[in-house]
């Protein structure tokens, strides 16, 4: 029998289903027939990293974060699974953590390496790393044409080799990139024939780029790129509410620091707001949102519980952003409550 959920009465709640993130990997490999490097990075894009993590330790091969920060939490949290961190380690202390977390290093330039390499002194130990190639998105990586240099002096401590993906969706853009990281992995496998070659994002995946393994976040949570919808079926992860915390007949013309023509017969507020990570502009109510309430057309019983998103993407376009920020400006706030 399922456990009942306790609700929080006082805060925006995100019920997320950790059963359908696990079906969701699952979904990715049968689809993509490669090793799956789950990205939980910026707290499980809001769904809870530590509870995400664990949920998908059957299912992912493993892990990469964005901080040195964030795998420490992991490893904290339990997590035995090898963590990849994304970004570059910025100081010798930063990388020292890292190496003491037992978590794999991005080697992402030269200077990246250097403070590496000073941290290794402190630490007395060797790091593992995957060196990042620059096929295009021009954020973080070696050039192509550097990645034999970087080999030879980053030694055996490299393990694997990856890229991202820059709009996968165009047919020219996508053969290039594939095209300048194949060159790369076969050079890095030239000289560490065990590296693991691994692509990302989610719209490469689809689009079958991956290399030994593919790298995805997005997908995990229920959404896939637009234009390649059903080629995976995905089940969307999160649904967030919030309490009904008044209603009344409108005195005057307003709802939210906004005049409205309609005159409403009845309006009712939930305290949820811009400070919940929701978007000022509205698209949830009528009018404007308040830092911390909402006002929404017709009755309701006080404390009440509603739906407020269901549909990140939905959402998203309402605002010109993505499902990418929704999910982690609301996750980020909410009080999170998971399925078992």
């Amino acid at each position: 029998m399922r456990a009942r959920i306790k609700w929080s009465v006082y805060r925006v709640t995100a019920a997320v289903s950790l059963k359908a993130i696990t079906e969701n990997a699952i979904a990715i490999k049968k689809y993509s027939h490669k090793k799956l490097i789950a990205v939980v990075k910026d707290d499980a894009y809001g769904h809870g990293a530590a509870a995400v993590c664990h949920a998908l330790e059957g299912a992912a091969d493993a892990f990469a974060v964005a901080s040195v920060e964030e795998g420490a939490s992991l490893r904290t949290a339990g997590i035995s699974r090898d963590i990849l961190v994304l970004s570059p380690c910025l100081s010798v202390e930063e990388g020292v953590r890292l190496i003491g977390y037992g978590l794999i290093a991005s080697i992402t330039s030269t200077a990246a390496f250097h403070v590496l390499k000073k941290a290794e002194a402190i630490a007395g130990a060797r790091v593992r790393a995957h060196l990042a190639v620059n096929t295009g998105m021009n954020r973080y990586g070696v050039r192509p044409a550097l990645v034999a240099h970087m080999c030879a002096l980053a030694g055996e401590r490299i393990e694997g080799v990856y890229t991202h993906l820059y709009l996968p969706e165009d047919n020219r853009s996508l053969s290039e990139q594939v095209r300048l990281f194949r060159a790369a992995a076969s050079a890095v496998k030239a000289y560490f024939p065990s590296a693991v070659s691994h692509i990302a994002a989610t719209g490469g995946t689809v689009r079958g780029a991956g290399g030994d393994a593919v790298r995805v976040g997005l997908a995990l949570y229920g959404y896939a790129p637009a234009s390649y919808g059903g080629k995976i079926r995905l089940k969307r992860a999160m649904k967030v509410y919030a309490t009904v915390s008044h209603r009344c007949k409108p005195t005057g013309s307003g709802a939210g620091y906004m005049r409205v023509r309609k005159q409403y017969a009845c309006v009712h507020t939930l305290r949820l707001g811009y400070g919940d990570g929701f978007f000022r502009a509205g698209g949830l109510g009528i009018g404007k949102l308040c830092m911390d309430a909402c006002v929404r057309e017709g009755a309701a019983p006080f404390g009440a519980r509603r739906l407020v998103l269901k549909d990140a993407r939905a959402y998203a376009a309402l605002h010109g952003t993505t499902e990418y920020e929704v999910l982690v400006s609301i996750g980020a706030h909410a009080e999170r409550v998971y399925d078992r």
